[in-house]
């Protein structure tokens, strides 16, 4: 049976959502393989609203397993809230739905602080983090000093994991004018949310592979998108951990070999939230159309996306660096009504023409985007669920962008409602 990977193609918010919980109906095993809760998925399944945040989006349907991977930074407080929240919708949460790596790092109420205290202390270049404490959970992680979800078992074992944190961290605060870290009051909040995470946690990776060969379909499901990815993000305006499709086998403990299909999800046009390059950034009133009628506001923070006019470069660099299959165009709909489109199909750097987004910040910076203009449509696009409902303008951009990025639609997402989009290439046909 097929497996699948979902990843953002973009800066995030590309509507992964919806086509995560389309995707999900068909698969037995739905995973989180990377990020924590700054990422949020907003899902409309009949008259409900369901915002996820750190759960996988699986956890609405039932009879499925939803899985928490090691790749994934954890605050267990929020989760426990989020698990609530969900349960008050109706949805059933049990450890036979849902299950959490044993080696999940966990992000503690230091991790926020840190977080904050250094985002509104820098005065060089603010990197736009959610504050939520990601970033230097990751950095624990890679230091090899984090508290992890198995350590919640033992008392010695927990002690020992938060003297050794907080060794570092007592230092750094110091640096940032922030008290020491109340020791006692730290381990007394773990000691009283460990019942709570442990009765999730399981060895993620054997599972898997167990289902694996039991010939059941797993469903990889990535945060933000690929244009965050520490490596080939726009550093340093990125995310603290990778996005690209090959984290989920590192993520979640099953081979890369068990991956059969690579969706990219992609917005019609391109959105980004918090700072850094954007070379198709439009600050007119188309801009504010796009924002306007696209609702783009982030799922976990609030903020107003920035917006502009589709990216072909940066798209077809991230099918590349993640091996896309194939790709899922949401909120073509919000297109609808404009006369004229244009698409970046490349950059303008010092007098000369780039086919990709050089890897210098200086040089990101610079570059100045190099547009195609098609006719826009005046039909309306909202709710199409085949090609004979759309306008033939619409039809021609969409096979214009397959072009420019060299990687197929397999699905067109035209509305919020997880019916209406057209099916072209079933991720999970074997």
């Amino acid at each position: 049976m097929a497996n699948v990977v979902v990843v953002g193609a973009q800066w995030g918010d590309e509507g992964k959502g919806k086509i995560v919980d389309w995707l999900s109906e068909r698969a037995d095993v739905i995973c989180r393989f990377q990020g924590g809760h700054n990422a949020g998925h907003t899902l409309v399944i009949g008259e409900t609203v369901y915002k996820l945040h750190a759960l996988p989006s699986g956890v609405v349907r039932s009879g499925k397993l939803s899985v928490i991977g090691n790749g994934v930074v954890l605050d267990p407080w929020h989760l426990v809230s989020e698990i609530e929240t969900v349960r008050a919708q109706g949805v059933e949460i049990t450890p036979e739905t849902l299950m959490i790596a044993e080696n999940t790092p966990l992000i503690l109420p230091l991790h926020g602080e840190l977080d904050r205290a250094r985002e509104s202390q820098n005065s060089v270049a603010k990197i736009g983090t959610t504050g939520r404490g990601i970033g230097p959970a990751y950095e624990d992680k890679v230091g090899r000093r984090v508290v992890r979800v198995a350590d919640l078992a033992d008392a010695a074992t927990l002690e020992k994991r938060v003297d050794r944190l907080l060794v570092h961290h007592d230092a750094l605060r110091r640096g940032l004018g922030l008290e020491p870290v109340d020791r006692d009051a730290l381990l007394a909040r773990l000691r009283d949310i460990a019942p709570k995470i442990l009765a999730y946690a399981a060895p993620v990776w054997k599972v898997l592979n167990e289902r694996k060969r039991a010939g059941q379909r797993i469903l990889f499901e990535g945060a933000q998108g690929a244009l965050l990815d520490i490596d080939f993000g726009t550093y340093p305006f990125v995310t603290s951990s990778n996005v690209i499709a090959g984290q989920a086998a590192t993520g979640t403990g099953i081979g890369p070999g068990s991956i059969d299909f690579v969706l990219g999800i992609v917005k019609a046009y391109t959105t980004r939230v918090g700072e850094g390059p954007f070379p198709t950034e439009l600050l007119d009133a188309d801009g504010e159309k796009l924002g306007e009628r696209g609702h783009e506001f982030g799922t976990t923070t609030g903020r107003k996306r920035r917006c502009g006019w589709f990216d072909a470069v940066l798209v077809r660099q991230t099918c590349a660096t993640s091996g896309v299959s194939g790709i899922a165009l949401t909120k073509l709909d919000v297109l609808d009504g404009f006369e004229e489109l244009k698409i970046c199909t490349g950059y303008e750097l010092d007098g000369a023409v780039l086919d990709y987004l050089p890897t210098a910040a200086d040089q990101q910076a610079r570059c100045v985007p190099v547009y195609e203009t098609m006719p826009g449509w005046s039909a309306s696009t909202a709710g199409a669920r085949s090609w004979a409902d759309l306008p033939g303008e619409a039809i021609k951009y969409v096979r214009r962008i397959e072009e420019l990025i060299q990687c197929p639609v397999a699905l067109l997402s035209t509305s919020p409602e997880r019916d209406d989009t057209i099916l072209v290439t079933d991720p999970f046909a074997d």
